[in-house]
């Protein structure tokens, strides 16, 4: 036996004879889409590659229960299922995610993987599949049209109940910061410019809203992932399949997952569309806009020190320049808005992927996958470090928010009521042209009483709906 031999063994498929690495699960489908597709180096996430396992291993218990599938093989498979399930045998998944439609490739990766483990476990050698058959057995009333979408769901809805507690403590900081900062009066901007004033309790609040209905709207739309194509196999008719697996093998994936799925009300339409994946992206995109908006305002606000707003301050996590000593950047608020640059490109290419499905079948589901599950995970990794890096410990310059707020000439809005818009604006001029407040304007052209000027000036009281109708509500 020479060298080579000794590295390789040799397995066919419907093309022929293909070299496998002799101590690879996987075989010679798997070696064919290495050999066609080196293109990113990325694997599959090792969540997609579980719920593509959670789907065979439900497969061969529901065929075995209804007598496609003998005790033997079927234990088998259910134990090497399970293996991975685990963690196991992670590096055998090596098919890359630009690969072919549909993730014929993946699917038979898997496939191949799930056989070689049960065909050792009952006492045969790699490659021997008259003991267990990736395509007869492990795939058994299956086709990767119905299996890949299926996974696509099941691992997005697993990624994203790990997403949703990491959003709630986000909300959860910015009310903290909200309540905490309630009576910090500052300045508003609007259009970058000078505007009335209001609380930094009254900003946060807002960033918190933005987020939590942003929460809401995705968790409405992940809903739709509970729908399941299982059981319709090539094109949604459930060919080769028993007439009651695609019920049982529902009732088998709530059970095993502990998710509430349910079959497609329509199998055609799940097999077609892909909408459930692009709206569930697209709400994400919605959040990563908000989260962008809800960043650069931080970077803005925490500006400076010395040259900026500096009205809040971020908490300092490593220094910010290889040459200029001392200064720390808004490293956090930076991450986040490159994540969420991410996430709306991910969201293009999904979009473009979901409307490219031609007839019964989308073959772009493998990069819908990819970009799906990604943005899911790197948002759920860049909050966690967001709100406690950088959330939590912001401080608030009070004194510099309150000098800006008071010497601010949007403070003159609050006198409309009494002067008129007109007589307001011209007081405003002549406080940017004069240098003098708008208090000193007033007070030296008679128009009202100083008592009543400090009342309707009052900086907390124009955070508040109101006006002050009589000098007798001054004195009450």
């Amino acid at each position: 036996m020479n060298t080579e031999s000794r590295r390789y063994r040799i397995e066919k498929d419907s093309l022929g004879e293909v070299n496998v690495p002799l101590e690879a699960y996987y075989g010679a489908q798997t070696v064919r889409a290495l050999e066609n597709f080196p293109i990113s180096g990325v694997k599959p996430h090792s969540e997609f590659t579980r719920s593509m396992v959670y789907v065979k291993r439900a497969a061969a218990k529901v065929n075995n229960e209804l007598g496609c599938l003998d005790n033997e093989k079927c234990e088998a498979i259910i134990n090497a299922a399970d293996r991975i399930i685990e963690g196991k045998f992670q590096d055998q998944f090596v098919v890359d995610v630009y690969q072919a439609g549909a993730g014929t490739s993946y699917n038979m990766n898997v496939n191949e993987v799930i056989a070689n483990i049960a065909i050792e476990s009952l006492g045969g050698k790699k490659g021997n599949y008259s003991i267990v058959h990736p395509n007869d057995h492990v795939n058994f009333g299956q086709s990767t049209n119905d299996v890949f979408p299926t996974a696509m769901r099941i691992s997005a809805l697993f990624l994203l109940a790990e997403l949703f507690p990491v959003l709630d403590e986000l909300v959860n900081a910015l009310n903290e910061k909200a309540e905490e900062f309630d009576n910090v009066i500052k300045s508003g901007r609007t259009h970058l410019q000078d505007a009335a004033p209001i609380r930094f309790g009254q900003e946060f609040s807002g960033y918190a809203e933005a987020v939590s209905k942003s929460e809401v709207n995705i968790k409405k739309a992940s809903d739709a992932l509970k729908e399941l194509g299982i059981g319709g196999t090539a094109v949604g008719t459930g060919l080769n399949t028993h007439p009651d697996y695609p019920k049982r093998i529902i009732k088998e994936l709530q059970k095993i997952t502990n998710l509430d799925v349910r079959g497609a009300s329509n199998y055609f339409e799940a097999m077609q569309s892909n909408a459930p994946i692009t709206e569930v992206s697209g709400s994400l995109k919605v959040l990563a806009i908000e989260l962008i908006r809800i960043a650069n305002d931080l970077r803005l606000l925490s500006s400076g020190p010395k040259t900026g707003l500096a009205e809040i301050t971020l908490p300092a996590v490593q220094p910010g320049s290889s040459i200029m000593p001392g200064k720390v950047n808004p490293v956090m608020a930076e991450m986040l808005n490159m994540v969420c640059f991410s996430i709306i490109g991910n969201d293009i290419t999904i979009t473009m992927a979901s409307q490219a499905g031609q007839f019964e079948l989308n073959v772009m589901m493998p990069v819908m996958q990819y970009k799906l599950l990604d943005s899911v995970s790197i948002l759920t990794n860049a909050l966690k470090v967001f709100t406690n890096k950088c959330i939590k410990g912001i401080m608030v310059n009070e004194d510099r928010c309150y000098q800006y707020a008071t010497n601010s000439m949007a403070i003159v809005t609050a006198l409309n009521p009494y002067i008129g818009y007109s007589k307001a604006a011209d007081i405003a001029k002549e406080s940017l042209l004069t240098g003098k407040s708008i208090k000193e304007i007033i007070l030296k052209n008679g128009l009202m009483s100083e008592k009543k000027l400090n009342a309707i000036l009052s900086p907390m009281s124009m955070t508040k709906p109101g006006f002050i109708q009589t000098d007798n509500e001054v004195n009450s």
